[in-house]
């Protein structure tokens, strides 16, 4: 009896232009990394960050349990992930951080801290 539900493993995307591909999480989260405004990355990672919880929970995830780094498109949904923690981190919303934290160390514990620096 497996008590961990299966690794989830999202399909590819084509392109990382959020114009031709705003479905894509690493998209969102590229350009949260390249933006110098504190607000303009935070909400640039939040729509990263929500556009790979849509993606993980339409191939299968229900809210917890791997998302291994080691599949090349799961990479897009945990940079998005870790871009709106660090980017909560950089207006004071340290609880927001946390959780962010946490759901990346659920994910794949091997990646948090080479992420979040």
């Amino acid at each position: 009896m497996q008590l961990t539900p299966p690794p989830v493993h999202v399909p590819a995307f084509d392109s990382t232009d959020p114009y031709e591909c705003p479905e894509n999480p690493e998209a969102w989260a590229i350009l949260a990394e390249q933006a110098t405004d504190p607000l303009a990355r935070y909400a640039f990672a939040r729509t990263g960050y929500h556009r790979g919880l849509d993606l993980l929970r339409g191939n299968g995830w229900k809210g917890y349990g791997p998302v291994p780094w080691s599949h090349e498109p799961n990479q897009g949904v945990l940079k998005a992930i870790a871009q709106l923690a660090l980017a909560a981190r950089g207006i004071g919303e340290h609880k927001e951080y946390d959780r962010c934290r946490a759901l990346l160390s659920d994910c794949d514990n091997s990646m948090t801290e080479a992420l979040l620096g």
